[in-house]
């Protein structure tokens, strides 16, 4: 008899054991789906993160193998000559301006659809990246003028 109580015992031991590891299982799968969601959400965020930064880093080439930017610092750059010949279109149109000059004045004298902003966009692009490299100074109201 005793072996029976036992018995019926153990199995109840077992039982509620099994029923703990069952919701134990069930905890950490649930868990598990979630670290999954938030790995491809990590995952995701680091491919934008690092498309970001490509996008805001110098543009460059190889030249002799080695890297060099197309828009080179001001203060690497002997003179205006290593800017490519567009960027030295604009830098003339600034420095002949009489004062600060907006993207659109520019553009018009780059020929460009200047009643179109969409046209507009690239040129900005490109004398923001001269003033970033300290070629032209970008004012706080847009405009931009030469640097001494």
């Amino acid at each position: 008899m005793q072996e029976r109580q036992w018995i019926t015992a153990r199995r109840s031991e077992l039982d509620a054991l099994a029923e703990e590891l069952t919701k134990q299982l069930q905890e950490v799968q649930v868990e598990r789906d979630e670290l999954a969601i938030a790995e491809r959400v990590l995952n995701r965020l680091a491919e934008q993160v690092q498309a970001d930064a490509e996008a805001v880093a110098p543009v460059s080439a190889k030249v002799a193998g080695r890297a060099a930017l197309l828009i080179p610092h001001r203060g690497d750059a002997a003179d205006e000559g290593a800017l490519p010949g567009d960027y030295r279109k604009i830098l003339a149109i600034v420095r002949e301006a009489d004062g600060p000059v907006q993207v659109r004045a520019v553009g018009e004298r780059l020929g460009l659809d200047a009643s179109v902003r969409g046209k507009l966009e690239p040129l900005r692009a490109k004398m923001t990246k001269l003033a970033d490299r300290g070629w032209l100074h970008k004012r706080g109201d847009g405009r931009f003028t030469a640097r001494p």
